[in-house]
């Protein structure tokens, strides 16, 4: 396996890679002599696959056999149609980062397989888990899942080990938005605090203009441009080209001669926009990046006055009014300390560089990162059964371990369930589940008098240990999650249900009611583990059933016959 390590940016608009040379990270060029790949996969004509500039181009006039902005599906399980084909969002993620894997390969003359790849610092657990997937299906080992403004302020602490300050990462990209505050002192980089809204981009500028222009163009006409798939994208590309047109002049004419055709009679898209219209337009947008930067500066305890640095970082930056924002909001001039469009993909080239070695020890920064999202455990209480408690608030440095001691909530309880959950409501069934195990041998006590201590642990590698035990015996249980390990949402891709189907089925029938028999029973409902690993064991024999896959249907039958000799 290469030992080289390579660094990903994969954003919703564009992606880029770098790898660390002499100690300095270096962008690399794709196949089109490019450093920017437009995030864009599709299918041609013959069937054959297309990323980056030539998906982008054919996007124009095929727009059905292509998807773009597929990061803002990454972590859902909506499907992606190209043409007749069904798609998932990793499946063609997969497809960008493959094509990434092929022209880095060509660049560095070898074959890489190991990558960093930068995430928005807001991505949930299950974003995280489905991006992970994607690297991993397009053959890279992903060393690392980076957070984006992580990234650009390793990029921007390279060259100034020495300094010492606290820095706002102002990140926005095409489709999300993130804002982390940084403090540097000694060669150490700690973030303090993240927020951000992974629905906000330059994307949804492009969609101020096009709702602007399309209504002028409903009152002339009456005629919705959204309803044709063609003058749409024609749409898209005019108010790409109009918002970019106005970061460096004050008006912008934009003009389709036929953008659509009426009766017969072809339509012409003709109309100006001013910079002060545009501003207008987007103040909703740039309102909404207000509340991350105060949940940012109050986590953090930071004031806006001690922030000595605001770095801009994503293409969406380059807009006037978003410097005009932040200039009006914070009371200071933002910098333009890294370039927007390469600083994370070097940021993650340099956590690469650090991990391979190529980047010395003691010439490197010691960073370290927070958790965005709070992590606790659900619990009844007076009023409800499925309220969330908290064990580690979110933006808490990693890695961290916290305990809470809790009590027995009903007379005689021999057991406690403990369910774990990830986000920000009181509500823990509202938030992410992430995993449940039961500890058994509780005394058979009052409610109230027996104590469950329980332990998270969470480290930089994304492992979080959670530990319960009860106090007064010692006896203990604990589960492990792999925070960048396939969630069963991002696996659950093939539809079993039709199973009895294949031709290789009946030979698997009496197991598969077994285990459908021993599910339904009390062994296995006290056992939420063992109840786990027989649903995936079944699943994964169904899925080799449906896929004609004997080898694959003989491996799980194997797996599930010693987990129901546990049951004996």
């Amino acid at each position: 396996m290469s030992s080289t390590i390579i660094g990903i940016d994969l954003g919703t608009s564009t992606t880029e890679a770098a790898v660390i040379r002499d100690g300095k990270p270096v962008m690399i060029v794709n196949l089109d002599q490019e450093i920017i790949t437009p995030s864009a996969v599709g299918i041609d004509n013959g069937g054959n696959w297309v990323i980056g500039e030539k998906a982008r181009a054919q996007y124009l006039l095929s727009p059905d056999n292509t998807a773009i902005e597929v990061k803002r599906k990454i972590g859902t399980n909506e499907k992606i149609m190209l043409g007749k084909q069904s798609c998932t969002p990793v499946a063609l993620s997969a497809k960008l980062l493959e094509y990434v894997r092929t022209y880095v390969s060509e660049y560095l003359e070898e074959e890489v397989t190991r990558a960093v790849i930068s995430v928005p610092a807001y991505f949930d657990d299950i974003q995280r888990q489905a991006t992970v997937r994607a690297g991993m299906e397009a053959g890279f080992q992903v060393e690392r899942i980076i957070n984006e403004p992580t990234a650009a302020a390793l990029s921007y602490g390279l060259d100034h080990m020495e300094e010492e300050s606290h820095i706002l990462v102002y990140d926005l990209g095409g489709g999300t938005f993130d804002v982390t505050l940084l403090e540097m002192f000694d060669g150490v980089l700690e973030v303090k605090a993240s927020n951000g809204d992974n629905r906000l981009g330059g994307k949804d500028f492009d969609e101020k203009l096009m709702d602007w222009l399309n209504g002028q163009f409903q009152k002339k006409y009456g005629v919705d441009l959204r309803k044709d798939m063609y003058a749409c994208v024609r749409l898209k590309e005019e108010a790409e080209r109009c918002k970019k047109a106005l970061s460096t002049q004050e008006s912008y004419h934009v003009l389709v001669p036929m953008i659509i055709e009426k009766a017969g009679q072809p339509l012409a898209l003709d109309e100006t926009v001013t910079a002060e219209q545009f501003e207008e337009l987007v103040r909703e947008l740039l309102e909404r990046t207000h509340r991350p930067m105060e949940v940012v500066l109050a986590d953090s305890g930071i004031l806006p006055s001690e922030i000595d640095r605001v770095i801009l970082v994503g293409g969406s930056t380059r807009m006037p009014v978003v410097e005009k924002d932040i200039r009006d909001f914070l009371n200071m001039e933002p910098s333009r300390a890294v370039d927007p469009d390469y600083a994370v993909a070097q940021g993650a080239a340099i956590q690469a560089g650090i991990i391979e070695g190529t980047i010395c020890q003691e010439d490197s920064i010691l960073m370290t990162d927070v958790n965005p999202y709070t992590l606790g455990i659900r619990v009844m209480d007076k009023m409800t059964d499925d309220r969330m408690s908290v064990i580690i608030p979110r933006n808490v440095t990693i890695p961290v371990t916290r305990s809470e001691i809790y009590f027995t909530s009903w007379d005689y309880q021999t057991e406690a369930r403990i369910e774990v959950y990830q986000g920000e409501s009181s509500v823990a069934s509202s938030n992410h589940f992430l995993g449940a195990f039961t500890v058994q041998g509780v005394p058979p006590r009052k409610a109230g008098t027996e104590k469950i201590g329980v332990k998270f642990s969470y480290d930089m590698n994304g492992m979080l240990q959670v530990k319960a035990s009860i106090l007064s015996t010692g006896l203990d249980a604990s589960i492990e999650i792999n925070m960048m390990e396939d969630s069963d949402t991002a696996k659950e891709q093939t539809d079993v249900s039709r199973w009895k189907e294949s031709s290789y089925a009946k030979p698997f029938r009496t197991v598969i009611r077994r285990v459908e028999r021993a599910l339904k029973g009390p062994e296995v409902s006290y056992d939420p583990l063992l109840e786990e690993e027989l649903e995936d064991a079944l699943y994964e024999l169904k899925a080799a059933l449906v896929k004609e896959d004997l080898e694959l249907a003989k491996e799980a039958e194997e797996d599930l016959m010693e987990l129901l000799g546990e049951l004996q």
